[in-house]
């Protein structure tokens, strides 16, 4: 594949050439990859696509997602791209309510340094994991309770790029709803 020269300007359109040359009906984590390199390849360092919105944009030509396996190469190259004294991990509510905290932290540190290119980074980053939220919460391969956290969480993530500089307030609010409490519990 690295020896292919992309006509492609654009990461979508990339995207999309590279799935045509690999010629597969299906795709998971291999065929990722591949992309993933390509990309790599032809923009460099800097084109930021998480194996979730490469599925997406394939998916969206119809390509067919070999899902538990798209979702568990996703969250690998979470894991591989924030690993970090403070990681941040959104694949459940619990975890996702003790990220939020460290999200905002993270988001005020750069805000201090005045790092606008980390700041878009993060904010880049919370768009991918709602992204991934939402296809989570639209699965029919995982249960009912798994769908209606990731749903809550693409929501929070939402009103965080909303207004980041209210949402702890806002979220301190919203865990004491009484919807909320009555569908997650304390």
């Amino acid at each position: 594949m690295s020896a292919t020269r992309w006509r492609a300007r654009t990461i979508p359109d990339l995207i999309i050439e590279v799935w045509e040359a690999l010629d597969c009906e299906s795709v998971g984590a291999r065929e990722l990859e591949q992309i993933q390199q390509a990309l790599l390849e032809r923009f460099g360092e800097g084109a930021f696509a998480s194996p979730a919105s490469i599925a997406r944009t394939v998916a969206d030509e119809g390509a067919v997602l070999r899902h538990p396996e798209v979702f568990d190469f996703d969250a690998e190259w979470r894991e591989r791209k924030m690993s970090s004294p403070d990681q941040l991990s959104f694949a459940t509510l619990k975890e996702a309510l003790e990220s939020f905290v460290k999200l905002d932290e993270r988001r005020q540190r750069l805000e201090g340094a005045n790092d606008e290119k980390g700041l878009k980074r993060l904010r880049d980053f919370v768009v991918e994991v709602r992204a991934d939220s939402q296809l989570r919460a639209q699965s029919k391969i995982v249960g009912p309770a798994e769908r209606d956290e990731a749903k809550e969480v693409s929501n929070c993530l939402r009103v965080w790029l909303e207004s980041p500089e209210l949402f702890l307030d806002w979220l301190d609010l919203r865990r004491r709803s009484a919807e909320f409490v009555k569908k997650f519990g304390d």
